[in-house]
């Protein structure tokens, strides 16, 4: 059995047998795959809270779920090519998420929030198809919007982005969420994972 040792600034090192959420002795010690040990109790605060992350390394140990409201993901792909993928076409990716109204996990249930239509773009090659594998995986867990204000209208009770970033134009750099971006599918590769998406 593996043991870590927490330290928690200048007042010394925790002890194998506390927890690091509580710092008091285990009760129902429960041992996640990353090796971190916490309390039952404490655990399941932590996931209501943060989902199935463990609070001491980030690992990603169950299937996250977001509260993105229901709706539809589609795509096509299309002979042109992307900037800075000359030898390909490129995916379009058009996400479709009615108005309705919020429900209990939603920042205001029983009120109304907006829809949106978005459109993204991806490479068709190897690693485009990829991601849209991936992003195909997190809009089924629901993690691609939430309801909340909208950063470009600042209205509130909208369908927003919610931390998995897209390229919403062909072109511009990503100044402008456009390409070419070189290093973007590997950046979104690692956002995914942050969610358990592999």
């Amino acid at each position: 059995c593996i043991h870590y040792k927490i330290y928690h600034g200048a007042t010394g090192d925790n002890k194998d047998d506390t927890c690091s959420i509580c710092l008091s002795d285990f009760t129902n010690k429960k041992q996640l795959n990353c090796k971190h040990a916490f309390c039952e109790e404490c655990l399941k605060n932590a996931l209501k809270h943060s989902g199935p992350i463990c609070p001491i390394c980030k690992d990603v140990f169950g299937e996250m779920k977001g509260n993105q409201p229901d709706g539809t993901m589609s795509w096509s792909t299309n002979p042109y090519p992307l900037p800075g993928f000359p030898k390909c076409g490129h995916i379009c990716i058009t996400y479709h998420i009615p108005s309705g109204k919020q429900k209990e996990n939603h920042p205001k249930p029983g009120q109304h929030h907006g829809g949106a239509i978005r459109t993204a773009y991806l490479p068709d090659n190897t690693e485009g198809n990829e991601v849209l594998l991936l992003l195909k995986k997190a809009f089924d867990q629901k993690l691609i919007f939430t309801v909340g204000a909208s950063r470009t209208t600042g209205a509130d009770n909208m369908v927003t982005w919610n931390d998995i970033h897209h390229k919403t134009s062909m072109t511009g750099g990503p100044e402008c969420y456009g390409y070419p971006d070189e290093n973007y599918l590997s950046r979104v590769k690692e956002e995914l994972k942050a969610k358990g998406i592999q």
